[in-house]
């Protein structure tokens, strides 16, 4: 038994936790509306920035964990290019905006962090949760300035590979 959930946790294995209020967000689908506190306090609306930029909006387990620190490093270290694609990146996870500002803080993150403490905003994308629904999912979506949906990625395990395939779909809208 104990075999096999370290298999599960480390494969990544992911399966949607059964819940009413989840709904799943596809290639072609309008972004959700929303409105949740960056890592200053400040109410941050996803309807400000459609329409005038690309959107990197992407849902991350826990701040200052080894594979999410790395994720959100890496996204930084490519934060001008992501400017050059006309794309601004939005990181979502459960954690407090004390928590946030702490993260970002430490490792001098240059974009939005969103807090989504009641997992809403998780539920309204359908993330799904990883290993018997202990760990939430690690999802990116690429979302065009018309407010559709063009890509998903979904990997719980290469979290830098997050910023290279959104870098990719990118320089295809172009």
């Amino acid at each position: 038994m104990y075999y096999s959930i370290c298999i599960l946790l480390f494969t990544g294995f992911t399966f949607l936790k059964s819940d009413p209020e989840m709904k799943k967000i596809e290639v072609g689908s309008s972004v959700p509306q929303f409105t949740l506190a960056d890592q200053d306090g400040k109410q941050f609306s996803i309807t400000s920035v459609l329409g005038k930029k690309n959107l990197v909006i992407y849902f991350y387990p826990m701040d200052d964990s080894p594979g999410c620190t790395k994720e959100a490093c890496a996204f930084r270290d490519q934060f001008e290019v992501f400017n050059e694609a006309d794309a601004m990146i939005i990181g979502i996870s459960r954690q407090s905006v004390e928590s946030h500002k702490k993260f970002a803080e430490k490792y001098h993150l240059s974009f939005t962090l969103l807090s989504d403490e009641s997992e809403v905003v998780r539920k309204m994308f359908g993330v799904p949760v990883n290993f018997l629904g202990m760990i939430p999912g690690r999802v990116t979506y690429i979302i065009d300035k018309s407010g559709k949906v063009v890509y998903i990625f979904n990997s719980q395990t290469q979290a830098t590979k997050h910023v290279d395939e959104a870098l990719r779909i990118l320089k295809e809208l172009k």
